[in-house]
């Protein structure tokens, strides 16, 4: 029973390591897409297509600008990830590595299916 002017306590969440085998994976993953996007968007912009990401566009004016982006975002998924770690919200942790998987693997089948 539990006294008013007791302090509760909550169990702590589940605690593992930043570079667990989970996190290595996702992160490899993700760059491994985020690489197959950034090749699938250069082709499409040197054979006449346009960036329909308002973000990247900014960038798509050059290669070197464009690898920028994307490692950006390579860099951005795995500081978020911490970010999240660090805070205890472990589930949200890895949601933002299959987050971005997905949005890469979108990017890359619409390059591919609009040539």
């Amino acid at each position: 029973m539990v006294k008013s002017g007791e302090p509760v306590v909550l169990p702590e969440a589940p605690s593992h390591r930043f570079w667990d085998r989970e996190n290595s994976f996702l992160f490899a993953t993700s760059a491994a897409f985020t690489a197959a996007d950034f090749v699938a968007t250069r082709n499409n912009l040197r054979n006449g297509g346009r960036e329909l990401n308002p973000v990247t566009r900014v960038f798509a004016g050059s290669t070197a600008g464009l690898a920028v982006n994307f490692a950006g975002e390579a860099v951005g998924v795995v500081g978020l990830s911490y970010f999240f770690h660090k805070t205890g919200h472990h589930k949200l942790e890895r949601v933002v590595s299959v987050l971005n998987i997905g949005s890469s693997a979108a990017a890359v089948t619409f390059d591919y299916i609009h040539r």
